[in-house]
Order: structure tokens, then sequence, then C-alpha cells
């Protein structure tokens, strides 16, 4: 076999517009179906994109024998169970983030997991696949900004549209879980390791009820990251990554656009370098890193382990700004 043969539960905004089209670009990626709980629906997505089956289930879609691995871009309340029944049907899994809507539930899935040893499953954090965030992570590892002391993000869009997922709390709407996760994700991958204690402050929409501008600092064992998440304020990203010699900073450290080059600085005592990188798209990446990960048998890129600590953090901002201090995860 040299392609791993994927199904796609859900006609999700996100596959459609940007994961599906990406993985059937890929060279160890084959999308051969795709299912939702309307079959007109998932035909008329088949056809949209050349996917070959259509099915009007996700259970019928985990029952075909011809696919390998699932990608599962459901709303959050749908990332555990669906990814249980897919890895009990057989399937590799790759989930889309958040994994869970609590850590508990997200250490039942990596508890689920080690049931199929044989199984890959992994959260799909695509924005750690893209080269600017690995050149980021070998700078700081050869001292390129002498030592790491903190690290500033900001990431948001403005979304008050009431029928859209991310707005919905029952089933895990909310700034912190669509983009905080990132902040958090980013900032535990830098540091590469666990921060010992957090302090959040959230603020929420009245009438939605979901999360639409947290604040949260997290001490780390070396240092400290800060950041900023809004469902609500003008749309916006960056990261700032700052070490006793240098630092780094990250045009669009998120959504890298596929049809354009990236664009990071890395200033090192009074020079500054300008990094290009050439446009590629981190999810066609993902998919055929975590494809190969299937096809060598070997360890996907991002550990489970590594999804249900972020979990963790992101409880704990939850909890800080409930609190009104100080929260260890």
């Amino acid at each position: 076999m040299t392609k791993i043969r994927w199904g796609i539960v859900s006609t999700a905004n996100i596959g459609m517009a940007k994961v599906n089209p990406a993985m059937m670009k890929g060279e160890y990626s084959e999308v051969v179906a795709i299912a939702s709980r309307d079959l007109p629906k998932a035909q008329a997505a088949a056809k949209q994109l050349g996917i070959a089956k259509a099915y009007g289930s996700y259970e019928e879609l985990l029952a075909d024998p011809d696919i390998d691995a699932i990608y599962n871009p459901l709303p959050n309340h749908l990332h555990v169970p669906v990814s249980i029944q897919a890895l009990e049907a057989g399937k590799h899994v790759l989930c889309e983030k958040p994994i869970a809507l609590t850590a508990h539930e997200a250490q039942q899935l990596a508890d689920a997991a080690q049931r199929f040893p044989h199984l890959k499953l992994m959260e799909a954090f695509m924005y750690r696949h893209h080269p600017q965030w690995r050149r980021a992570k070998a700078i700081v590892a050869s001292g390129g900004i002498g030592e790491l002391r903190t690290i500033n993000s900001i990431f948001s869009y403005f979304l008050t549209d009431p029928t859209n997922v991310r707005n919905q709390a029952d089933i895990g709407g909310g700034g912190l879980m669509d983009i905080g996760c990132y902040n958090i994700s980013l900032s535990r991958f830098i540091f590469g390791s666990e921060p010992t204690k957090v302090c959040g402050l959230v603020e929420y929409d009245p009438t939605l009820n979901v999360d639409r501008l947290a604040s949260g600092m997290m001490q780390f064992a070396g240092g400290t990251a800060t950041f900023t998440c809004s469902t609500q304020l003008s749309s916006y990203q960056r990261v700032h990554i700052m070490g006793t010699t240098g630092r780094i900073e990250i045009e669009i450290p998120f959504n890298a656009p596929p049809d354009r080059p990236c664009i990071m600085w890395h200033t090192s005592g009074n020079n500054t370098e300008t990094i290009t990188f050439p446009a590629v798209d981190q999810y066609t990446i993902q998919g055929d890193l975590f494809s190969l990960a299937i096809l060598n048998d070997a360890a996907v890129p991002t550990p489970i382990s590594d999804a249900v600590a972020n979990m963790r953090v992101i409880e704990a901002i939850v909890a800080s700004d409930k609190q009104g201090g100080w929260v260890t995860p």
C-alpha cells in the first residue's frame, strides 16, 4: 500500500473548504468516502470534491472495509464519541481540535486508544506541521534567541451568528475551545513543557453564553506565556517568542495561507533576518505525516497525551477566572 484511504465523517465547512481538498493532494493520502447524517448532503459534497463514495450515516462509513483512516471534523461534542466508534471499527483517527469538551473526556479517548495499539490517533493541530513552526522550534532549541523567557500570542475574529457551532455553548462553542487552544498549544510546544500554574480572565457573551474574550497567563519552569483570544474582535493573529538575546515574530502563525509565502522575523542582537517560507498547505502536510505513520507503523507526530494536556490547561484557565486566582492544571 502506498496511500492511506481516508473517510471523512461530516461535511463541516473546515473539511469542505480546507482540509479535504488539501488531503486529496497528498502523496500518501487518498480521500475515498464522505459521510453525513443527511445522504443528499453527503452526495452533494462528494460530487463537489470528486469523492467516490457518499454515506448517509457515520456508521455506514465506519463499516466500509476499504477505508483505513477517518478524519473527524464534527462539532466538539462529537469528537470523542465518534472517534471511539472509529477506533472500535478498526480505523485510524485524525480528530479536529480541541480533542474533547473536558480533560476527563479527552483521557477517556486516550484510554480507549490503548485498547487498539495497532491504530494511530492524533489531534489535528495542523499549525505544528508548517515549516515556519519547525523552524521556530529549531531556532529556540539552538539558542538562536538566547534563553527563552516569554511568549505572547493573539488570535481573534468576529462572529456573532448564533447558528454557528462556535457560538453554541452546549456543544463546546466559545473562543477558548476554538482558537485559545492554539495559544495554549503553541506555548507548550515552544517551551517543550507544561505550565506549572495558570491565571485567566474570561468574558462571556450574555446572549450566546459562550466566552467571547479571554486572556491568560501561564507560568513555565523557564518563563511565561501570555495570550488573548476572542470571537468578537477584529480578525488578527500574531506570535512573539522572546529570549535574552533575540526574538522571533511569526506573521501568520495559525491559518498559514496555502497559496502564498509565509514570513517570520528572527532578531539576534542588532540583526533581523526575514525568513520566507514557500507556499505550502499545512493540511496536506498533516495528512501525509499521519498517513506515513500508518504506512510505516511509526509514532504519530503528536501523541494523544499532548491533546489531553492541552485540555487540562484550557480547563485551568476557565477555573482560574471563576476562582479569581492562579490554578495548577
